[in-house]
């Protein structure tokens, strides 16, 4: 029996199906702050019988659940959160800005209570520590001081430490503990430590210690949701970029706004002028120029007419457009681009990993020294009252809130400032192994090139009989060559062939498009960049074409080698023109003239040899190779085969993005490697230092948050300077 059949609420229209038939689901998870609350939500509903995946962002708090079939039981995934301690619904972005937007003034609200609980707990506790007017209080005088402590600070630490009370409380409601347990349990006795000491006229009391532990904690808690925007913002300003309603038009020809969720496949779209295009459709009536410099990096408009296909996204510079969608607004270019972007908040490194591996220890770990370390005291005669305030600054001392954020921090700031230099970061180990390369290859057209050849000494009348088929290719040469033909018929049965051209039928006669092999041609050795066309059984035509190098590629190659990397070309190219495009970028390693497979295994020679390639490639012959590379990027103009083969993806003219993201990377790596240091060394020295008495509640809650803040500000150099 189902959960639904149960009684429980149905969520089944929330499925949706993938291209293979899996049924999905996505989920708005709440309370999840931590890697080791991902870890445990991931393995919680991955365990249940239907359940084929799960992938959470926690940056977004979206659960994104595959079943094993066509079908799922949302109820029970949601049930299985609940019991975890996690508050689950269906995702909806609206909803999800406007939890993160509560929780953002949440979180300010309970800091601002706490940084006026500290300042003026602190105008109590500095006379009891340091006297007042140069004269030490008496005792009458310190209880009445730490009266009005404990009346200041313990009701501003109980309303501060409301989101690490109920986080705790939720985990211990489903029998587990997550790292606000211990943070909880050690205010708590702090407080409970200092009216003990207050009522029994005790020396010391920690009200000052309990509020300010919290305000610093809130303090990292804020910085780390502000940079979770950061990211997550990053997606919301290419969603952002989309129409927020289209234009649909009737049967009659009626214009009719309706929000964008329901646009169909299908529906007729009328886009006008200064408009974007709400979502990926293809143009029924009308011609225009499109500017795709969103979608492709590429700044020069774009002339479109009836029959194209255009993106979402792109702006609409000229001419009215009647189009016929042919996707959803979820389906779309642009929206492909932000799951990129989220794909990239989900993914875990392996620094991640070691991370959650050593936070899941975390709990069991510390409560252990904790109560050692009181009852150890306590057999040693140190009486429970100093051996409780020692196992408190234990508690308090090894919070790994420093080891949490130590890389995530990392990860986010520097995929937000990839991000906003054009580069989209697909996963957080993209980042790790694009640290680790020694060597790069780079495709030449598109990649090296411009990849916007322009035709030499163009025949009109053979232009006119090789359009059909270029029009049906998106090989820079074959795009060349449609543009010089202008807007006509397409071929029909077409067929591409990585690597090697294109065929179809043209006017009942089967052609090809492409090298001089796949042709039928003799292969005379052109120095120029060139492409066959051809009827079967009939005489073959050449053209060829000249491709500028990007402004800054040989910079960009001085560059990278600056850096002690070594660079190649990889071509499917003519010899004569790989060579010449090779020396004007200042490289002296060049192949020519290689298929796909041949790409891809000189890439697994170079593996075998301990190389660690980065391969930079944009075309589908370049898909198999960037697959096997130790890391790869694509340019925006790139296959959709390309990009999903490639760790990170760039827009705009330039090449210079190649040497900003190695940089970035392998500034990303000595941040982390830092954080990670700086969090062993700390736990090293803090957690002795407690246990030895050492430390008090207040010192511990001052040296953990510092931890917390340190790693904190660390991840913000990211890409600074070392």
């Amino acid at each position: 029996m189902t959960y639904e059949a149960a009684g429980r609420p149905d969520f089944s229209a929330f499925l949706r199906k993938r291209e293979d038939g899996q049924a999905t689901l996505d989920l708005l998870v709440r309370g999840a702050r931590c890697a080791g609350c991902l870890a445990k939500i991931e393995r919680e509903v991955a365990a249940l019988p239907d359940v084929a995946s799960a992938r959470m962002n926690l940056t977004s708090g979206k659960l994104v659940v595959a079943f094993r079939g066509a079908s799922g039981d949302p109820a029970r995934v949601i049930d299985t959160l609940e019991k975890a301690g996690y508050p689950a619904a269906p995702y909806d972005p609206t909803q999800a800005q406007a939890a993160h937007d509560r929780e953002g003034r949440r979180l300010i609200l309970a800091m601002a209570v706490a940084a006026f609980g500290a300042m003026n707990t602190m105008m109590f506790s500095v006379p009891i520590w340091a006297g007042l007017f140069g004269q030490e209080l008496g005792p009458a005088t310190r209880t009445v001081m730490m009266w009005f402590s404990g009346a200041v600070g313990a009701p501003c630490a109980i309303y501060a430490g409301m989101p690490f009370f109920q986080s705790a409380w939720r985990s211990l409601k489903a029998r587990r503990a997550n790292m606000d347990v211990p943070i909880s349990i050690g205010v708590i006795l702090t407080l409970v430590i200092s009216f003990s000491e207050t009522v029994l006229g005790g020396r010391d009391a920690y009200f000052d210690a309990a509020v300010s532990l919290l305000f610093l904690l809130l303090i990292g808690r804020w910085l780390d949701h502000q940079l979770r925007a950061r990211a997550r913002s990053a997606a919301g300003d290419l969603l952002a970029l989309q129409a927020p309603a289209a234009i649909r038009l009737d049967g009659q020809g009626a214009e009719h706004r309706v929000p964008l969720s329901e646009v169909q496949p299908g529906d007729l779209l009328l886009v006008r002028p200064g408009e974007r295009l709400p979502v990926d459709a293809r143009i029924v009536s009308g011609a225009s120029e499109l500017d795709n410099a969103l979608l492709t990096g590429e700044t020069a408009p774009v002339t479109v007419g009836v029959g194209q296909l255009c993106r979402a996204g792109a702006l609409n510079l000229s001419g009215v457009l009647k189009l016929e969608a042919v996707a959803r607004s979820e389906d779309s270019a642009l929206s492909a681009i932000a799951r990129l972007v989220e794909a990239g908040a989900q993914a875990k490194s392996k620094y991640v990993r070691l991370a959650d591996k050593a936070a899941a220890v975390y709990v069991p770990v510390v409560h252990t020294a904790a109560a050692l370390t009181f009852a150890g005291g306590w057999a040693l005669g140190l009486g429970p009252r100093e051996a409780l305030i020692r196992a408190v600054a234990v508690l308090i001392v090894t919070c790994p809130c420093a080891l949490g954020l130590a890389v995530p921090a990392v990860q986010i700031t520097a995929s937000a400032r990839l991000f906003r230099k054009g580069v989209l970061v697909k996963s957080g180990a993209a980042l790790e192994r694009l640290a680790e390369v020694d060597h790069v290859v780079f495709d030449k057209t598109g990649v090296l090139t411009e990849g916007r050849p322009t035709l030499i000494d163009p025949i009109p009348a053979a232009i006119a009989m090789a359009a059909p088929l270029a029009r049906a290719s998106r090989h820079p040469l074959a795009r060349a060559l449609a543009a010089e033909a202008g807007d006509g018929t397409m071929a029909s049965g077409v067929r591409e062939h990585a690597g090697l051209g294109v065929e179809g039928v043209i006017d009942g006669r089967r052609a090809r498009l492409g090298r001089a092999a796949f042709v039928g041609a003799p292969d005379h050795g052109a120095g120029e960049t060139e492409l066959w066309f051809g009827f079967e059984g009939d005489t073959k035509i050449r053209f060829r074409f000249s491709d500028a190098l990007r402004a800054d590629a040989a910079r960009t190659v001085a560059a990278l080698k600056a850096r002690g990397l070594t660079v190649e070309v990889l071509s499917g190219d003519v010899p004569a023109a790989v060579g010449r495009a090779a020396a004007e970028a200042g490289i002296a390693d060049w192949r020519a003239g290689l298929s796909p497979q041949e790409k891809a295994g000189a890439i697994e020679a170079l593996a075998a040899r301990g190389r660690k390639v980065l391969m930079v490639g944009d075309g589908l012959n370049d898909a198999a190779a960037l697959a096997k590379a130790h890391a790869a990027m694509a340019p925006g103009s790139a296959l959709e085969a390309s990009q999903n083969a490639a760790d990170l993806v760039f827009s705009g003219e330039g090449l210079s993005a190649v040497a900003v993201s190695y940089d970035l990377a392998r500034s990303a790596r000595r941040r982390a490697m830092e954080n990670f240091g700086f969090a062993a060394l700390y736990n090293a020295l803090a957690a002795p230092a407690a246990m030895l008495g050492l430390v008090n509640p207040f010192v511990a809650a001052l040296a953990m948050s510092g931890s917390s803040l340190v790693v904190t500000l660390n991840a913000l150099r990211t890409g600074g300077r070392a």
